[in-house]
């Protein structure tokens, strides 16, 4: 028994990158589609929840394995692999410096508005306080107390998400409006929705050279082994899956059977889910349910921040634009500039970004192929020790992830010029 309790504090206590993607990855995949699929779908949402983790996992352990073992960025990784593999990955990165962020910032700036109406802010403006608080955090912070912070911070989402869950568990399924009919599957705004899910779920490929970065700021603070670091990377990666079928089973609890018309937008949609959960169990359960919502976007602001500012600093020393001696002084440059950048766009946009977002899924969804291929070329390159390469079962999860995420790429390619 102490062996056990002991293994499992040494893993709780050795997180990092995999904490940080949890933290990074449960923000509107999982608070909006995760609760929206449970809501129009039930269970058979479960499918596709668990075929995009399934099929995107080695892309991700791939990042881990390749830092771990080469002490090197998967950046590092595309620029040996050619200067047009890196240049179009800083595009990628530019693109999501200016969409993921706005987004994730406007949500969870409108979710506070929300829950604290006496604010009486512009939308815009509690952007750019949220972006002026997290910079400032994030400048004084080093990559440890990103750690812990975001290690309670996560704690906090995952309590709460579990007291909202058996509520709704206690409660019971919502009634089921007896005109109501399934959902067809295949129409086109379902279809539309399946890509949006299968997408972002549990976020978009491109991010494992986040995970990759974490890795390298992680090793500099503490030494692990291969083994120790992808299991430490599993667990947090997995935990993302468990809080999918959460938010899944919150929304068909709450909301499958009826004929609520669920908001495409996501502070109108978690105002919903909000509001309904204070309807049926009393107003008591208000500030749950916000808290989960609320901790769910701040810990993805907070991640996506810190690892959009990391990989700008890596791309330019890449460029030669920096010099490599003082990357903690441009990391808090960088990560300045972020916040002055997307409160701009905010403001410039009036905090309506759907173009935005649109462009950071095309992006990444045409993309996400490649950048699958490129980091399975680099843990199987015959420069990578043979040990340290992925095992056969690994490989043939990655063929199948490639060749889904291709055809998936293909078919929302064909969807917007159809």
């Amino acid at each position: 028994m102490k062996t056990t309790k002991r293994k499992t504090w040494d893993l709780l206590r050795s997180l990092g990158p995999g904490i940080l993607f949890a933290s990074m990855a449960v923000g509107t995949s999982h608070l909006v589609l995760s609760t929206k699929a449970g809501a129009q779908f039930g269970w058979w949402a479960l499918l596709p929840i668990a075929a995009a983790n399934w099929l995107k996992y080695p892309f991700f352990e791939f990042g881990i394995r390749y830092t771990q073992v080469t002490g090197k960025s998967l950046l590092q990784g595309y620029l040996e692999k050619g200067k047009g593999f890196f240049n179009a990955y800083a595009l990628v990165t530019l693109v999501s410096s200016i969409t993921i962020l706005s987004t994730l910032y406007t949500v969870t700036a409108g979710l506070m508005l929300q829950v604290i109406p006496s604010l009486n802010i512009p939308l815009p403006a509690m952007v750019g306080l949220l972006l002026a608080l997290v910079a400032a955090v994030l400048s004084y912070g080093q990559y440890r107390w990103l750690e812990n912070s975001l290690k309670a911070v996560v704690t906090l989402l995952v309590a709460a998400l579990l007291i909202t869950v058996s509520l709704a568990l206690w409660e019971g399924p919502v009634p089921q409006d007896p005109t109501w009919v399934f959902p067809e599957v295949s129409d086109t705004a379902a279809v539309l929705f399946w890509i949006s899910l299968i997408g972002w779920m549990p976020t978009a490929v491109e991010a494992s050279s986040w995970v990759s970065i974490w890795r390298l700021a992680k090793n500099k603070n503490e030494k692990q082994n291969l083994t120790e670091a992808l299991k430490e990377f599993k667990f947090g990666y997995w935990v993302t899956a468990v809080l999918a079928v959460l938010f899944l089973m919150l929304g068909l609890y709450t909301f499958y059977g009826t004929q609520v018309t669920l908001s495409n937008q996501s502070v109108a949609f978690a105002d919903q889910l909000i509001g309904v959960f204070a309807q049926r169990m009393g107003a008591w359960t208000y500030p749950v349910v916000a808290l989960a919502a609320f901790a769910t976007m701040l810990s993805s602001c907070i991640t996506a921040h810190d690892a959009l500012g990391r990989i700008s600093v890596d791309t330019l020393q890449k460029w030669k634009v920096i010099h490599g001696s003082e990357t903690q002084r441009y990391l808090v440059i960088l990560v300045w500039v972020l916040a002055l950048a997307n409160a701009w766009v905010v403001w410039y946009t009036g905090a309506q970004m759907g173009w935005l977002v649109a462009t950071a899924t095309t992006v990444s969804f045409v993309l996400a192929p490649a950048i699958g291929w490129l980091n399975f070329s680099l843990v199987t390159s015959p420069g990578f020790e043979k040990s340290q390469q992925p095992n056969r079962k690994l490989i043939i999860q990655a063929y199948a992830g490639m060749i889904f995420l291709s055809l998936f790429a293909g078919y929302y390619f064909w969807l917007l010029w159809a």
